[in-house]
């Protein structure tokens, strides 16, 4: 019986040894307080929803939205003007800057 406990429990360990580690934060600023989930992934260091990115791509002159994407630290809103002609709006991820219009 002891064996078989000291078995589970050393297998367990080196189950739990190769797992990555994972670290949590907290980041309080202006805006409050966040959980910072530890890793970044192809998000980066995004401040902007897809909504957000939407909205500023709306003032720019998109009326129907058919795609939004997500490159590197940029999103590409895609759809068509009032007119229906095609428009693709780059928006930078971090500070909401129109970087390119495409029609």
């Amino acid at each position: 019986m002891r064996k078989t406990i000291l078995a589970a429990v050393l297998a367990a360990a080196g189950a739990a040894a190769a797992m990555p580690a994972a670290a949590q934060g907290i980041s309080i600023g202006p805006g409050g307080v966040r959980v910072d989930p530890g890793y970044r992934g192809d998000r980066g260091d995004a401040d902007l929803t897809r909504g957000d990115a939407v909205r500023i791509a709306r003032r720019e002159g998109l009326v129907d939205v058919d795609n939004v994407g997500r490159r590197g630290p940029r999103f590409v809103v895609e759809g068509s003007d009032r007119r229906g002609n095609d428009i693709t709006v780059v928006v930078d991820s971090r500070s909401g800057e129109v970087i390119d219009v495409r029609r």
